[in-house]
Formats: C-alpha cells, structure tokens, sequence
C-alpha cells in the first residue's frame, strides 16, 4: 500500500462538496433544538401568568375558583368587576393611579433636570473631585434601595416633610444611574471636536450643552427618563411608611386592597371587601402606563441602549 492511500480523502469535485455540506451536524442541531427549548420555555414562564391575569378580570368570583384556569368568561362579569373596582371605597384606586403619576412625573423631570447636566460634567469638564464624585456616584448605585429608606425617613421626619407630596417626590428625583448613564453617553459618543468647535466660535459652556450637547443626547435622555419613571412608578417601600393612606400610589394601594380579599384576609370579613377578579383588573391598570410609555418610546430606548456602544 502506498503512502498516497493512506491520506484522509476529501471531496475534489464541486458535487461531492455540495453534498458534505447538505449533510447535518448532530452537534448545530442539538444546540438549535437546546436553544429552541429554552426559549419556549422562558416565554411560556412569563406569558402564562400574565394570560392567567388578563383572563381572570373575565371570571365572576366563584368562577374564577371553580372553573379551569384558562377557561373564558364573559363580558358581563368583566362589567361587574369594573363596577366592584369603582365602588371600592368610592373609587380611591384612580386617586392612588393619580398620585402615582404626580409623584413619578415630578420625579422624573427634575431627575432629567439634574442626571444629564451631572453626567456632562463629569464626562466633559474638568474640575477639582471630579474623579472622587464620580466613584462617590458609583458606590451609591451599588447600595440597596432599601438601605437607604430608613435614613431618608429620618432626614423626611426631621424637615416634617412625611405625608407631602415631596416626602415622595425629592427622594424619587435621586438617581445616580441615570448619571452613570449620561457620562457613559457623553464620554463616548459625542465628538469632543465637535463641542470645542463651538467654544471656538464663541459658544458658552451653557450654550454648548444646550445647543449641541444635549441635542445630540435625546436617545440617552429618552433611556434615563423611562428608567425613572418605571422605578419610581414601581417603588413600594418608601411611598409605604412616607405617603400612606389617599395620599399612596397605586403599588402601596394594591397592598391595601390585597389586605381586604376574604381569601387572603378572613378578618376583612366585616368591613369593606374586594374580589380577586377586581383586584386583577386593579393590578392590570397598574401596569397600563407603564406599558403604554415602553410601545411608545421603544425606538428612543433601542437607540439610547445602544449608544455608546462604540467610541468615535
């Protein structure tokens, strides 16, 4: 036997070729198929719960324990869960829906107010602790929330700000990520030729920020501002010991009406009561806005996620 025969044989002509790559590999396929899996999987985890929910405000009370979970109900008992969420206590779920959005919309505009200009400095200027406030602003986005409720209370307590409406709204306008994001933003997409040229024609540094900067900024402004406001508009633990009462959000407000369901609370039984199937319809309300603001807002936000991305 040759040396020649012992060589690994390869396909030569154009057919063969074709035809070693038209056959399968078992390892691509198992990944497609591990991949495939997952993906259904993870989708039925988070849709199932939220088709259970939009199909309960359909269900009368006693239908929605008796029945599959995933059976129809009607529109007339939709109606009557509408009626029996309007007449909880005279309809105090719109007043928490509204107080919900003054305290998140205040909140958000002087975030914009002060995270943009912030993160500006600190990617553009120079100044004396520049370093130092930007490290100060990173270890406070590594610091729980909750952590902080109990002193925010105390300073509140002692400036007799608890039970205001800006007990909720000043500590909500806190929000050191919006400022990391902006210094990433401007420290990485906008051409520093760019803001130089104008400081050259004459443009002051306000001029240049409003003129120039922040114009080119609107994807990174769109992104801070959606971060906000579904922070804000989902916080519970500082409304909760802050603003209680007709003065709470909706999230404070949907624990209140979980503690008078009979199912979860039998010693609701004598006072004033609500069912789940209007406590669904309450909790679907709660997510409308926000919800809302994403299908309307997602071409800023793919666009602010994605800046910086790369450096110019």
């Amino acid at each position: 036997m040759s040396a020649t025969d012992l060589r690994p044989t390869t396909p030569t002509t154009p057919a063969e070729r074709g035809r070693r790559r038209a056959e399968p590999d078992p390892r691509a396929w198992l990944g497609r198929a591990f991949v495939t899996i997952a993906l259904t999987f993870f989708a039925l985890f988070f849709a199932v719960p939220i088709l259970w929910l939009l199909n309960a405000t359909t269900k009368s009370p006693r239908d929605l324990l008796t029945t599959a979970p995933f059976a129809p109900g009607t529109l007339g008992d939709l109606a009557a869960n509408w009626d029996a969420l309007v007449s909880f206590q005279d309809g105090i779920v719109f007043q928490w829906l509204g107080n919900a959005g003054l305290y998140s919309g205040a909140a958000l505009v002087l975030t914009l107010l002060t995270s943009i200009p912030a993160g500006y400095a600190m990617a553009l200027g120079e100044f004396r602790g520049r370093k130092a406030l930007l490290t100060t602003t990173l270890v406070v986005m590594l610091i729980p929330n909750t952590a902080l409720v109990l002193p925010i209370f105390l300073e509140l307590s002692a400036l007799q700000l608890v039970g205001t409406a800006a007990s909720v709204v000043l500590p909500f306008s806190f929000f050191p990520f919006g400022v990391y994001l902006t210094y990433i933003y401007f420290s990485s997409s906008v051409p520093g030729d760019l803001l130089a040229a104008a400081r050259i024609d004459g443009c002051g540094e306000l001029g240049v920020f409003t003129r120039i900067a922040l114009p080119l900024a609107k994807p990174v402004v769109a992104l801070v501002g959606f971060f906000s406001f579904v922070a804000n508009w989902n916080n519970y633990f500082l409304p909760f010991l802050v603003a209680p009462g007709p003065k709470a959000p909706i999230q404070v407000g949907l624990a209140e009406m979980l503690a008078n369901v009979p199912q979860f609370n039998p010693t609701a039984a004598g006072v004033t009561t609500i069912e789940l199937p209007a406590l669904a319809l309450a909790t679907l309300l709660s997510v409308a806005p926000v919800l809302l603001i994403f299908l309307f807002s997602q071409r800023f936000l793919v666009a602010g996620m994605t800046a910086g991305g790369t450096k110019e």
